[in-house]
C-alpha cells in the first residue's frame, strides 16, 4: 500500500478519538511518516507534528534539501497561508521553511514552521506556532484539517523528495 492509503485507513479506525495518539506509516522505500494527532473527527483531524522520513535524503547533498524546499513550497498553496524558505543552514544541512507572511491576530501571529534536515534519517517536520506581541518565546498551536488536505499533503510531500540525490 501506499502512504496516503495506510494513513486513510488509520483515520478511519481514529474517527472520535478526542486523545493524543501518534500514527506511524511506512512503504516499501522506507517512507516514514509519523504524525501526532490531539482528536480524529469524521471528516476532519487536529494534529501537533507531521514527520516524514526520507532515508534516501540522510547526509544528502544541501542543494537536494534547497531544491526540496522550492518544490515543497511552490506545490503547497492549500494552508492557511502560503509557505517559502526562510533559512538556509548549509553546514547544519537544514532548511527553515516558515508562512509567507505569517497569519496576523489581533494579538500576534500564527505561523507554519516546516524543518527539512539531510541529518538523522532525512526528516521534514510540520508544526504551527503562535507568538504574542510583547511576550517572548512562542507557542505550540494544534493543526486542522480535513482528512481530504492531509491526504493531499501526504501525496505533495512525497511527490516533491528529489530523486537521485547522492
Amino acid at each position: 500500500m501506499s502512504l496516503s492509503k495506510d494513513l486513510q485507513l488509520e483515520l478511519s479506525k481514529l474517527i472520535g478519538n478526542q486523545s493524543p495518539s501518534s500514527v506511524s506509516v511506512s512503504d516499501t522505500s522506507g517512507l516514514t511518516m509519523r504524525i501526532d494527532f490531539t482528536a480524529v473527527e469524521s471528516m476532519s483531524c487536529s494534529l501537533t507534528e507531521i514527520q516524514l522520513f526520507v532515508p534516501a535524503l540522510q547526509n544528502a547533498a544541501f542543494d537536494a534539501l534547497r531544491k526540496w524546499a522550492e518544490q515543497l513550497s511552490q506545490r503547497i498553496t492549500y494552508l492557511l497561508e502560503n509557505i517559502g524558505p526562510l533559512e538556509l543552514d548549509p553546514d547544519a544541512g537544514e532548511v527553515l521553511i516558515r508562512s509567507t507572511p505569517p497569519s496576523q491576530l489581533p494579538d500576534g501571529t500564527q505561523y507554519f514552521e516546516i524543518i527539512l534536515s539531510s541529518k538523522s534519517a532525512g526528516t521534514f517536520s510540520l508544526k504551527r506556532y503562535r507568538s504574542i506581541k510583547g511576550q517572548s518565546g512562542r507557542d505550540p498551536v494544534e493543526i486542522t484539517v480535513t482528512h481530504e488536505v492531509l491526504i493531499k499533503l501526504t501525496d505533495d510531500l512525497i511527490a516533491t523528495i528529489p530523486t537521485g540525490t547522492p
